[in-house]
């Protein structure tokens, strides 16, 4: 069989992960501000420019994953146009474990020396380890799944 007439190299696995608190601290903390804008005049500035605070928990509180021949895509449920994406040519290999955010830098879209994630809880998470000599995490379920896909595409580099 030829490995390019395979089904399975167009297979792309989808996964979906939501921190229903950082979507409620958005969205509270959105609405207060602007009810302190709307109250108080002499805080008005302040509570707007505070809302980019409240924006940051709803943007990266819900998001989706793709794993497709082309690479991995993390992007915000919420404001989709908002993405990573990774492409395979940038990919070395792909693993899936246990993961805490304290690992990682923390909840969120988080940057630290040699590590970019998006973490939204404690537990299952896709590592991608970069040809740069970094590392990509998502905590999502079913790492293990999107770990595999994307070693087999790996596998079928020339």
């Amino acid at each position: 069989m030829n490995p390019h007439d395979d089904d399975s190299s167009r297979a792309v696995w989808n996964g979906s992960q939501s921190s229903r608190w950082m979507l409620a601290v958005g969205v509270i903390l959105g609405v207060g501000l602007i009810a302190l804008a709307v109250v108080d005049a002499e805080y008005r500035a302040v509570g707007l420019a505070l809302l980019l605070a409240a924006a940051a928990f709803l943007v990266t509180g819900a998001i989706k994953v793709t794993v497709s021949p082309r690479g991995v895509t993390v992007a915000s449920a919420l404001v989709p146009f908002l993405r990573q994406n990774i492409t395979m040519d940038r990919i070395e290999r792909a693993t899936a474990r246990w993961t805490s955010p304290l690992e990682i830098g923390g909840w969120g879209y988080r940057w630290k020396p040699g590590v970019r994630a998006v973490s939204l809880r404690k537990g299952d998470a896709l590592w991608l380890e970069l040809t740069r000599g970094t590392r990509f995490v998502i905590t999502i379920d079913d790492a293990q799944t999107a770990a595999e896909l994307v070693n087999r595409y790996l596998a079928r580099r020339p």
